[in-house]
């Protein structure tokens, strides 16, 4: 079990909350909760909040797999290409830091970099039908985005990775810092 630090509030009154800050498990609790009453939100709280990051980290590790990648593939193809597209291997790349993805139609091969390992489900939806369209045409052609825009975040997800992109090249902005 993780550090487990109580901070008494005088502004709670009836409620308590558990949340993880760094490693530590933080049971906010009002200024009068006793000793009994902090042991039973421990024994109870605690364990909930500790099962719900282990659940989303491993939630996390099986998104971030290739396996998860080429299930995404073939539900994309499926749906959007009438399964025409199928790649011979998908995988996460972390050589990729200027591009977002790249496919060899020749070979089949899609790569996915890591930089999108985080990004949301829509985004890398987006992203992968975008290299699967690769497979069926080389080329970017109004028959290539016809196939490509299929998603329905297609347009959302383009500003999404322009956002990233352009957060990328100017951290300075981001953060503040000059």
């Amino acid at each position: 079990m993780p550090e487990i630090v109580v901070k008494r509030s005088a502004r709670r009154t009836k409620t308590v909350n558990a949340h993880f800050s760094g490693n530590a498990v933080v049971l906010s609790v009002p200024q009068r909760a006793t000793r009994a009453q902090i042991a039973h939100w421990s024994a109870t709280l605690v364990p909930r909040v500790v099962a719900k990051r282990r659940a989303a980290e491993a939630a996390s590790r099986t998104r971030h797999s290739d396996t998860a990648l080429e299930e995404m593939a073939q539900r994309l193809s499926r749906t959007y290409l009438e399964g025409r597209a199928r790649p011979t291997s998908i995988t996460w790349s972390a050589r990729q830091h200027t591009r977002w993805d790249s496919a060899t139609p020749a070979t089949g091969a899609i790569r996915i970099s890591r930089r999108l390992a985080d990004a949301p489900e829509w985004v890398l939806e987006t992203v992968v039908l975008h290299e699967l369209v690769h497979l069926l045409e080389a080329h970017h052609n109004e028959r290539f985005w016809e196939m490509a825009r299929r998603h329905p975040r297609a347009h959302d997800a383009g500003q999404f990775l322009d956002g990233a992109a352009w957060a990328e090249r100017n951290p300075a902005q981001v953060t503040g810092r000059e």
